[in-house]
C-alpha cells in the first residue's frame, strides 16, 4: 500500500480511540504510558463516542500556516468525561456557544510530502442529531 493510502484506511485517523484502563477501567484520550486515575501501564484500545459539548472557545485571527481563517479552537467535554483540545467546523463564530452539543468527524489536516500525502484528523462540528 502506498503511503497516502495508509493514512486513509488508519483507524486512529477515522475515530477517536483512547485508552482503558485494565486495572481501574478509567478511560482517556490522547494516550498515555501511564493512568490518569491509578498510575497502572496496562490498557486496551477503546473507542470513544466523539459526541460532547464545548466547554470553552477561542477565535484565532492569526491561525498557524496551513489553517483557515477564522481558526475556531475549543475545549470540549466528551460524554465520557474527558475535555480534549479541538478545531470546531462547519459552523461560523457567532453561533459558537458554550454549552454546544457537538460530534467529531474526520477532516483533512494537511498534504505532506513528494507523493501528496493527506493527513487526517478529527475536528468538531455542531451535533447533527440528538
Amino acid at each position: 500500500m502506498q503511503t497516502p493510502g495508509y493514512y486513509r484506511v488508519e483507524g486512529p485517523y477515522l475515530r477517536l480511540q483512547g485508552q482503558q484502563c485494565r486495572r481501574c477501567n478509567a478511560k482517556q484520550f490522547p494516550p498515555n504510558p501511564t493512568c490518569r486515575s491509578c498510575g497502572a501501564t496496562e490498557f486496551d484500545s477503546c473507542n470513544l463516542s466523539g459526541v460532547g459539548v464545548v466547554a470553552s472557545f477561542s477565535e484565532i485571527n492569526a491561525p498557524p500556516a496551513g489553517f483557515s481563517y477564522p481558526f475556531l479552537a475549543a475545549l470540549v467535554t466528551l460524554a465520557e468525561g474527558m475535555t480534549i483540545a479541538a478545531q470546531l467546523t462547519d459552523i461560523e463564530p457567532e453561533d459558537v456557544k458554550i454549552g454546544l452539543a457537538v460530534e467529531m468527524t474526520t477532516r483533512r489536516i494537511a498534504e505532506t510530502g513528494s507523493e501528496g500525502c493527506l493527513i487526517y484528523g478529527y475536528k468538531f462540528r455542531p451535533r447533527l442529531t440528538d
